[in-house]
C-alpha cells in the first residue's frame, strides 16, 4: 500500500487512526497497541502477503535474542549471561539478520558474478526483494545492539512488534533506536487526540504529497528517457539534474509523509533529511542526507570498526569502508559499489583539504560539492556501466555539444530551473512546520494543495528508496 494512494488515504489511514484512538479513550491501551501493530503487519502485508510470515519470523527472532541478551539475574542488576557467551549471541542475531538479508538482495548478484568469472551459467534464484528490508533488518540489528549495551530492553512482545512495523516508518525509513520511539508510546499524552500534532501532521503529510506526485513523478519520465537515451551534452546534464532532483522530492516528500502520518498517533519520528543540497562540504550532506542511515553507518561500522581512534591512515580507510557498505547497502551492482567509493574518497579528499585550513568562497564550495553528488547520482541510478559511462561521456561534451531535440527536454529544463532555487534558497518542511500557525488560512491553504495533489493519483508510482 502507498501513501500516495486512494486506499490509503481515503480507508486505511482513517480507520486505523480512529479505532486506535476510540480504544485508547476507553483505556484499553493493550488493545490499542495490538490494533496498531495489526493495522502495520496489514499494511506490509497489502503489497505481497506472501512476506508476512518473513517479517513475522524476522520479528521473533529478534525479540527473542533481544530477550536473551536483556535477560536479568535474580542476584543482580547484571545481565545472565556474561562476557563471550553474551558477544557471541549477538554475533549469531546479527549474522543471521545479515544472512537473511544477503541471500534476498545479494544472491543473484553473487551468482551472476561468479557466472561471469567462472564462464560457467550459474543458475539464477526467482527471488522478489521483500518490501523495506533493508529497513527493518537495520532497525532491529541497531535494536540488538542497543539492548547488548544496555541501552535498550524490551519485555512486550506486542510492543516489540509495534516498534519494528509501525507503518510511517516500515517501508522506508526511518532506522529507529527503541529508546527513541517506545518511550513515545507510553506517555500519558500521546494517549489522547491532539489537533495540533494532527494539524502539524497533516500539514507535513499534504507538503511531502505534494513533493513526490506533482514534482517527483513529473521529473521521473525525463529522467528514465535521459538514462535510455541521452549522449549529447546538454540531454545529458538534463537527465542528470532530472535525477538529482526527482530523487531529492521523492525521498523528501516520503520522508515528510511519514513524519506528518507518526504526529497523528503523537509520535515524532526523528528527522532524515535537512536540505543537503545546501550542504558546502561533503561531509555536510551526509549530516544531512537519510540522516539516521548515516547515524547507522557511524555508529555500527565506523566507530566499531576504530573509528578515528587509531591514527589517521586507519581512519581514512575506515571511511573508505563505511561508505562502500553503504553503497552496497543500497543496492546489489557494481554501480552502487562504485557510488559509494566516490563518496568515501570524497570524504577522505575533504578531510585531508581540511587540514591545509584554506577555505573556499561559500559559492564555490557548494558549486564543487552539488556538481559531485550530482555526478555520483549518475552512478547510483544507472543500470549499468555502459549506462552511466555514456551519460558522463555527454556530460563532458566528449560525445557532442549539439543542442538539438530541446523540444523534447526544454520542459525538463524549465523544471530544473524553477526547483534549483527552491531547494538552494527556500526554508525546508521541517523549518516550516515549526512556524506553522493552525489556523483557517493555513488549512485552506493545506487543502487546495491536497486536492491539487488527487489530480495526479492518475500516475501513481512507488518512492525511489522501495527498492532498497
Amino acid at each position: 500500500m502507498l501513501f500516495n494512494s486512494y486506499p490509503f488515504i481515503f480507508v486505511y489511514l482513517p480507520i486505523t487512526v480512529m479505532v486506535y484512538f476510540a480504544l485508547t479513550r476507553q483505556r484499553w491501551l493493550l488493545a490499542a497497541k495490538c490494533w496498531l501493530a495489526f493495522a502495520s503487519i496489514f499494511f506490509y502485508g497489502w503489497w505481497d502477503y506472501r512476506y508476512i510470515p518473513l517479517i513475522v519470523a524476522s520479528i521473533g527472532f529478534n525479540y527473542s535474542i533481544g530477550r536473551i541478551l536483556g535477560a536479568r539475574a535474580a542476584s543482580s542488576e547484571g545481565p545472565r549471561i556474561q562476557g563471550r557467551k553474551r558477544k557471541w549471541v549477538l554475533i549469531a542475531g546479527i549474522s543471521a539478520n545479515l544472512l537473511l538479508l544477503g541471500y534476498y538482495k545479494y544472491a543473484n548478484f553473487f551468482l551472476e558474478n561468479v557466472s561471469a568469472a567462472t564462464g560457467r551459467p550459474m543458475p539464477m534464484l526467482h527471488l522478489v526483494l521483500p518490501l523495506g528490508i533493508s529497513f527493518f533488518t537495520f532497525t532491529q540489528i541497531a535494536y540488538l545492539v542497543d539492548v547488548y549495551k544496555e541501552k535498550a530492553r524490551e519485555a512486550n512482545v506486542v510492543q516489540y512488534t509495534l516498534f519494528v512495523t509501525f507503518f510511517p516508518h516500515l517501508i522506508a525509513g526511518p532506522i529507529l533506536h527503541h529508546s527513541e520511539m517506545m518511550p513515545q508510546f507510553d506517555r500519558l499524552r500521546s494517549k489522547l487526540w491532539d489537533w495540533r500534532n494532527a494539524a502539524a501532521g497533516l500539514y507535513l503529510f499534504t507538503l511531502g504529497l505534494i513533493k513526490k506526485v506533482v514534482i517527483a513523478d513529473t521529473l521521473a519520465p525525463y529522467a528514465n528517457d535521459g538514462f535510455a537515451h541521452a549522449r549529447l551534452f546538454l540531454e545529458s546534464w538534463v537527465a542528470s539534474l532530472s535525477y538529482t532532483l526527482q530523487l531529492y522530492f521523492d525521498f523528501s516528500g516520503y520522508t515528510d509523509m511519514a513524519i506528518g502520518l507518526a504526529l497523528l498517533f503523537n509520535i515524532r519520528l526523528p528527522q532524515n533529511f535537512n536540505s543537503p543540497y545546501k550542504a558546502r562540504n561533503i561531509q555536510d550532506f551526509w549530516r544531512r542526507w537519510h540522516m539516521t542511515l548515516s547515524r547507522f553507518l557511524r555508529d555500527y561500522i565506523y566507530i566499531p570498526l576504530g573509528g578515528n581512534r587509531k591514527g589517521e591512515s586507519r581512519m581514512l580507510v575506515n571511511l573508505m569502508i563505511t561508505f562502500l557498505l553503504g553503497g552496497l547497502w543500497h543496492g546489489a551492482g557494481w554501480t552502487f559499489l562504485m557510488w559509494g567509493f566516490l563518496h568515501g574518497a570524497g570524504q577522505i579528499i575533504h578531510r585531508l583539504w581540511s587540514r591545509f585550513g584554506v577555505v573556499m568562497p561559500r559559492w564555490l564550495a557548494w558549486l564543487i560539492t552539488f556538481q559531485f553528488i550530482n555526478l555520483t547520482w549518475v552512478f547510483f541510478r544507472a543500470d549499468s556501466w555502459n549506462e552511466a559511462f555514456r551519460i558522463i561521456r555527454g556530460m563532458t561534451g566528449v560525445a557532442g555539444l549539439s543542442i538539438s531535440g530541446l523540444e523534447a527536454i526544454g520542459p525538463a529544463m524549465i523544471w530544473i530551473a524553477l526547483l534549483l532555487p527552491v531547494v538552494l534558497f527556500m526554508r525546508n518542511t521541517k523549518e516550516r512546520e515549526q512556524t506553522m500557525q493552525p489556523n483557517w488560512r493555513t488549512a485552506a491553504a493545506i487543502g487546495c494543495l491536497f486536492v491539487f495533489s488527487l489530480m495526479y493519483f492518475n500516475k501513481i508510482s512507488t518512492f525511489l528508496y522501495f527498492n532498497f
